[in-house]
């Protein structure tokens, strides 16, 4: 019962901090998109500077709307586009780095990396790098929520275990083709993100549709994620209040040129703090490759790796000090050595920031 708990809480907190990276992205994107306009008609020195706050508080009144839809049961169509804009700003991205990389007529960087002014430093940067990496691992939290909402036939882990392969594999090769092409390109200069940190100028529009891309994938994005948290909540408020009118009531609600929708008020003060709560966090530490640091070391290890491990345990009854079972806690314990590494690096980086 104490690891329900525990696992259920650190699925909250990885969803949570998951939500905040999708609102600090977007107002990166956003300036973006601003930045690459003033840089086409001024030249790429000029002063070109906009605030992210507004833009994040814009993108927190938009998901205010977007969480009246009710579950990931009504999200389908949410879902394919959120993957057709991950897709074309990955492409994007991929090509722009190996145009780079011809123009450039050689390959940069090496392989020691950023340089630092001490060895202090670089173990930092290093420990800041495997908490991004470990980011790549968000698809757990996410799995059995989705799983829930297949049908059958076939059954709901055959679709699920097809879609897992497939998505990982294309997950993979976008990612190590942006990160190895992008780094080709720029080599120690490379920005955290390629499509808002301006190692690309040219062409401006294509920037800006990349960027659009991003912004539309995140909005979507947004809801994936914080689905899970208004659905168990919701689950919990009408077993805790079965009689509250507040909670269980819909009313019809008649807006102007728009048709009739049912609204229920506790989820709509829960969403809303919600989001607000996210939209805040967002605009105090917008620091992009430290908050997704952060977000890797919370979910890797606990989420990606332990649970799953000691669920298999029980699942194909591993007996304890059999080869299988001190192979699996050896990669177990590596794995969480990874996380702690991760972790502590990305909230140095984040203090750091705060601290300029």
């Amino acid at each position: 019962m104490k690891r329900t708990y525990v696992a259920g809480f650190l699925q909250f907190l990885s969803l949570y901090v998951t939500s905040i990276a999708y609102v600090i992205t977007t107002g990166t994107s956003l300036r973006a998109i601003l930045k690459s306009n003033c840089y086409h008609k001024l030249g790429h020195d000029a002063p070109c500077s906009y605030g992210g706050n507004l833009y994040m508080g814009l993108f927190g009144l938009v998901e205010i709307v977007m969480s009246f839809i009710p579950d990931l049961h009504n999200m389908a169509w949410v879902s394919v586009i959120a993957a057709i804009m991950s897709f074309s700003y990955s492409l994007i991205g991929l090509g722009l780095g190996i145009a780079t990389i011809i123009k450039n007529g050689r390959i940069m960087g090496s392989l020691t990396g950023v340089q630092t002014a001490n060895i202090a430093d670089k173990i930092w940067l290093i420990f800041q790098a495997i908490g991004d990496i470990s980011f790549s691992y968000p698809y757990p939290m996410l799995l059995l929520e989705i799983q829930d909402t297949l049908e059958s036939p076939p059954s709901e882990n055959q679709t699920m275990k097809k879609a897992s392969v497939t998505s990982l594999v294309i997950t993979t090769f976008f990612c190590l083709c942006c990160g190895c092409f992008g780094y080709a390109a720029f080599g120690n200069d490379a920005p955290g993100n390629l499509l808002t940190g301006f190692g690309f100028y040219e062409p401006f529009w294509l920037i800006d549709f990349a960027n659009v891309c991003i912004i539309i994938h995140l909005v979507g994005g947004y809801q994936i994620y914080s689905q899970p948290i208004y659905s168990a909540a919701d689950r919990w408020c009408s077993k805790k209040f079965p009689k509250s009118g507040f909670v269980n009531d819909f009313h019809i609600v008649k807006l102007p040129l728009l048709p009739a929708f049912k609204i229920n008020l506790y989820r709509f003060c829960f969403r809303t703090i919600y989001v607000i709560s996210t939209a805040g966090l967002a605009i105090l530490f917008p620091y992009f490759n430290q908050v997704l640091g952060v977000l890797g070391g919370i979910n890797f290890w606990p989420l990606a790796i332990y649970f799953p491990v000691e669920m298999y345990f029980v699942q194909m009854k591993i007996g304890a000090w059999t080869k299988k079972w001190i192979v699996l806690r050896i990669f177990s314990f590596a794995c969480f050595l990874v996380t702690m590494v991760g972790l502590i690096g990305s909230l140095e980086g984040i203090i750091r920031e705060k601290l300029k």
